[in-house]
């Protein structure tokens, strides 16, 4: 009965972190977060989905002990987001300005370094969390290179609903950060190191609780 019960506490961690991942990924292809405050929202976004990602693959990954695990909980988040952003439809906005699956690279290199380093939790903590932080930023460039243009899509699929305080509007000619993409990396290099240890420190947490 513990094990199953343990099994059960597990996965409805896995499902939490995957849905909420899925949350925070919505509101990252949002035309309102990328108009007048593109590249701050760009590399706050950044960053969140990184840390997301790390701690819920990082969970998954020391939870099985299997590398790929890691990339699979990676393919969730992105089969979860197609169908949540599926209900976009009925407000007749194109697929292609929707998602882009970023995170699985990303999610490879987390797997890559479990097993390059024989499954040892602490290189998985150091270096996997410093790539996948370096990683995701850059990747998800690809959002910003292969959807169609959000502000161009604002005012060709306006919402019906927006308030005026968030009506689209157009964008500063000066960015808020110079390298967007570097501030993200870094930053999102930093703090995946210490997610990536919460993520494995969970499973520790849950096991006590489980087996109390």
């Amino acid at each position: 009965l513990m094990v199953w019960l343990r099994r059960c506490t597990h996965y409805l961690f896995i499902v939490v972190v995957a849905v909420n991942s899925t949350l925070l990924t919505i509101n990252a292809g949002d035309y309102i977060f990328y108009t007048d405050w593109a590249w701050t929202s760009y590399t706050v976004f950044s960053i969140s989905q990184t840390l997301m990602l790390v701690v819920g693959a990082t969970y998954y990954l020391t939870f099985t002990g299997v590398p790929g695990t890691a990339t699979y909980y990676g393919l969730i988040m992105t089969v979860y987001t197609w169908v949540a952003k599926g209900a976009w439809f009925a407000l007749g906005y194109p697929y292609d300005f929707i998602v882009t699956p970023v995170w699985l690279p990303s999610a490879m290199l987390l797997d890559l370094a479990y097993w390059a380093t024989r499954k040892n939790k602490h290189s998985l903590i150091l270096f996997g969390g410093v790539l996948v932080g370096m990683s995701l930023p850059l990747l998800n460039m690809v959002n910003l290179i292969t959807v169609a243009d959000p502000l161009e899509t604002a005012f060709k699929y306006p919402r019906p609903t927006l308030p005026p305080y968030m009506t689209p509007i157009e964008p500063q000619v000066g960015k808020f950060y110079n390298s967007p993409v570097a501030l993200g990396a870094g930053a999102g290099a930093v703090l995946s190191v210490t997610f990536a240890a919460l993520g494995c420190k969970l499973n520790t947490w849950t096991y006590r609780w489980m087996a109390a």
